[in-house]
């Protein structure tokens, strides 16, 4: 069995002397089991929608600099922030061959049905590459967003999956579905005593004891698919195991005081991805983690701005004039929230005072770019820390169908995650440096 119980005099001697200072953000990270590196960390941050933009009004048509070329109507809410943004044509998810799989393969690039023997089959997300090397001493190793659709999720553009984000067996991880879920997670601090939780965390452990004995006896009698799947569940458990002994080793360090009231139930569309960006900005000033994905909420956003359709009857608009202004509508709504983002990256301060922009690294894009059309997918980068990005232009590629693989690698490689090669990539994306 795992000893949870670790060795926290150090912490201890550091929250009797200062525990009056614990609610200043970066106070957290110089608590943690290293000393705060004199330069902030580097962050990523992977934002998803559905169903693509309005193909003749969102997608610029020439390359080159956004202060020369202008800005498309969709682009237009980025127009403060046109120096700092880069967008990228002509990348192609191979791995993706459904256009209703949604989001499953967005980072992982895997062709989920194309595994012999398997009727479905991921692979690890980029995001959860860049966690193991970026979050290895944070208190959350990812924050995995994702939203809760009233219908499921089916018309949202994203597919069945629980978020972006998969582990290195290929299997989903779940995804935190409301702001007072995240806000919990963040910033509530347990009323349990140390003995207590080390008396929790035992018994989880010995539950995951008791299945792996199970399993073990149970293997040599299986089938090697069966061993497989057996193989690919404990490896899950094994991920439950990493969960338990981050918690211990972060049980006696309280979270950080929230900066706004605990919100309430059932916010929805706008006001809950406003909510959610603010408090992924929180997390990332305290140093709670490096790296987030979000599976941001349509149907919803839809509702909001009163649309009807739901995400899947408004990709078809066809040559509905109504369908195609709703279209056009939610695309500026889309990318106003991503200005939101940015606004608030450019005004949060880091550990060294300066903007939290600088030290992070925004992807945000969907899994199709125009109704069903899968090939050529909108690609949208901002932030600071990747210092080769040439930010301030539309870059079209000279090759299409270049794999989407080249561009999170060129990313990954960004925040100097040491990575060689991901999923179907064949190498960086030079096009993207200066």
């Amino acid at each position: 069995m795992s000893n949870f119980v670790t060795n926290s005099s150090t912490r201890r001697s550091f929250l009797r002397a200062g525990s009056t200072v614990l609610a200043v953000p970066f106070l957290e990270t110089f608590a943690s089991a290293k000393a705060t590196a004199a330069a902030p960390p580097k962050r990523m941050i992977f934002l998803g929608g559905g169903f693509g933009f309005t193909k003749d009004t969102f997608y610029p048509e020439k390359a080159g600099r956004f202060s020369e070329i202008g800005l498309t109507e969709g682009l237009a809410p980025l127009k403060r922030h046109q120096d700092d943004i880069t967008m990228v044509t002509n990348l192609t998810n191979l791995g993706a061959t459904d256009p209703h799989g949604g989001s499953v393969s967005y980072l992982t690039g895997a062709n989920v049905a194309g595994t012999p023997g398997k009727r479905f089959h991921n692979s690890i997300s980029c995001d959860q590459v860049a966690a193991q090397h970026l979050s290895q001493n944070t208190r959350f190793s990812s924050l995995t967003l994702s939203a809760k659709e009233s219908d499921g999720g089916q018309n949202s553009g994203h597919g069945q999956g629980l978020s972006l984000s998969w582990d290195d067996s290929g299997n989903p991880l779940p995804g935190i579905n409301k702001p007072i879920e995240l806000f919990r997670l963040l910033f509530a601090n347990p009323n349990d005593s140390r003995a207590e939780l080390d008396s929790r965390l035992k018994k989880k452990q010995s539950i995951l004891d008791l299945v792996r004995l199970d399993g073990g006896a149970m293997k040599r009698k299986l089938s090697r698919g069966d061993q497989e799947k057996l193989d690919e569940y404990f490896t899950g458990v094994r991920q439950i195991e990493k969960g338990l002994e981050r918690e211990a080793k972060w049980a006696d360090i309280p979270k950080p005081e929230a900066p706004f009231p605990e919100p309430g139930e059932g916010l929805t569309g706008e006001q809950e991805i406003h909510l959610m960006y603010d408090m992924l900005i929180s997390a990332l000033q305290t140093d709670a983690t490096r790296v987030a994905s979000y599976r941001q909420p349509v149907c919803s956003l839809l509702s909001g701005m009163g649309v009807k359709l739901k995400a899947h009857s408004l990709s078809h608009y066809g040559f509905s004039q109504p369908r195609i202004q709703a279209s056009r509508e939610r695309d500026k709504k889309c990318i106003s929230l991503f200005a939101h983002f940015i606004d608030r990256l450019k005004e949060a301060k880091d550990i060294d005072g300066s903007r939290l922009y600088d030290n992070c690294i925004v992807s945000y894009g969907t899994n199709l770019r125009s109704g069903h059309e899968l090939k050529n997918l909108p690609a949208l980068l901002s932030g600071g820390a990747a210092k080769d990005i040439k930010h301030g232009s539309h870059i079209i590629l000279p090759e299409e169908d270049t794999p989407l693989a080249n561009y999170w690698l060129t990313l990954m490689k960004q925040a100097d995650v040491p990575v060689e090669t991901f999923s179907h990539s064949t190498g960086i994306v030079p096009e993207l440096l200066g």
